[in-house]
């Protein structure tokens, strides 16, 4: 016991002390172990889908993704971020939601082809000189896997919860529970999972194929002790809202593929029990 207990102050010597974002009360981080599960796509709406929720929260989204940003497509904006007294830079904003990528810093096909100490670089960078304002809400869109920059955040910043998105497919849910055993290492809550094209429905005839296996991401869920989020189809106006910059949520909100992945929309609320958000649905 004396040993374990020695460890864990030796541990604690050597981890960086968490700062809070100045300005913003909550921080939510949308994850997925393997890229192309459709992360990015899931933590616009769900940070459009807070704020449409509820108009009195101000959310803010973070692309966190250094090589490669999709918030500025996704959320059809373009330009450089300019600058306050205080020499920080203001985000973005389209739909209400205040935003800030490396997108935003770089030509738009330009490859970022840095090293691991400049990227930890340029993540304090957004995080830290960016004028949030005040906002209730930060969604964070975490580059996949579970490396050097999703350590860095979650270690120097507090995180209210993680929501991790995965396909059914087995490959991408092996990825996905580790993402999810590294938050719980850090001490981060797992608020949930999203299931990403579940389901694709022929638009002629209706038949539905699951084409990536199915409930996967359902079974995970209950094998982790966690919430099933939401199970979003693979649907054709998913995709081209999303690629046009009018995210499905506030292009569509009454779409069945809104209505049908989302009938238990995400509505963080705080649980004092715990000290931390919970996804009330």
């Amino acid at each position: 016991l004396e040993l374990w207990l020695r460890q864990r102050q030796h541990m604690a010597r050597g981890l960086p002390k968490q700062k809070p974002i100045a300005g913003v009360k909550e921080v939510i981080v949308v994850a997925s172990g393997k890229g192309g599960v459709g992360k990015s796509t899931t933590a616009v709406n769900l940070a459009l889908g807070l704020m449409a929720n509820d108009q009195s929260k101000s959310v803010g989204l973070l692309d966190a993704d250094v090589y490669g940003p999709s918030i500025p497509k996704l959320m059809n904006l373009k330009g450089n971020p300019e600058l306050t007294d205080k020499n920080l830079m203001r985000p973005l904003v389209n739909f209400g939601i205040p935003c800030m990528s490396m997108g935003f810093l770089v030509e738009e096909v330009a490859p970022i082809v840095w090293r691991g100490l400049m990227v930890m670089s340029a993540i304090e960078k957004l995080i830290r000189q960016v004028d949030w304002g005040n906002l209730d809400y930060l969604v964070i869109d975490m580059p996949p896997g579970t490396g050097d920059v999703q350590l860095s955040i979650t270690q120097n910043i507090p995180i209210a919860g993680a929501v991790i998105v995965s396909t059914p497919q087995d490959i991408a849910l092996l990825d996905a529970r580790r993402g999810a055993e590294m938050f719980r290492k850090v001490n981060v809550p797992v608020l949930g999972l999203v299931q990403n094209m579940s389901v694709f429905q022929c638009p002629k005839c209706s038949h539905q194929t699951h084409i990536f296996g199915s409930d996967g991401a359902k079974e995970l869920a209950q094998t982790l002790g966690v919430e099933m989020l939401g199970d979003i189809p693979l649907h054709l106006n998913i995709r081209e809202t999303s690629d046009k910059g009018q995210p499905v949520v506030v292009s569509s909100p009454d779409s069945p593929e809104v209505s049908e992945s989302l009938t238990r929309k995400p509505r963080p609320s705080h649980n004092p029990k715990r000290g931390s958000i919970t996804m009330a649905m």
